[in-house]
């Protein structure tokens, strides 16, 4: 399992930063790689690539473990994107539609997994 860089309130205030519409390049930085750390623990595995450029990338998902060159299983997007599909706002299947998310393999599928975390009202 991955371990955790960055404190469950530290990412949670990120998160909730950016979705309130803070742009900080740290603020985002943050939320994005807290909640791909908390999608690491959520489906811990290396089946799956997931990058968000600039800020982080992780490998997820149990199965065949890729160990060289370029992963088989790819999923990359914006943070925007990131930040909304891992908090609910947006839907996997609207973020494929959209081309705001780039899926390669068979296994480059997180439907089931998202929303990673649902935050109640501040």
């Amino acid at each position: 399992m991955a371990k955790r860089r960055i404190g469950t309130a530290e990412g949670v205030a990120a998160v909730r930063s950016a979705l309130a519409g803070d742009e900080a390049r740290s603020t985002v930085a943050t939320a994005v790689r807290y909640l791909l750390e908390e999608l690491a623990a959520v489906a811990p595995g290396a089946t799956v690539e997931m990058r968000v450029p600039p800020f982080g990338a992780t490998q997820c998902v149990a199965g065949p473990r890729h160990t060289r060159g370029t992963p088989p299983n790819v999923i990359e997007t914006d943070p925007q994107t990131w930040i909304a599909l891992a908090t609910g706002g947006l839907g996997w299947g609207d973020a494929l539609a959209s081309g705001r998310v780039a899926a390669s393999g068979s296994r480059a599928d997180l439907a089931g997994l998202l929303p990673l975390l649902r935050l109640p009202a501040a």
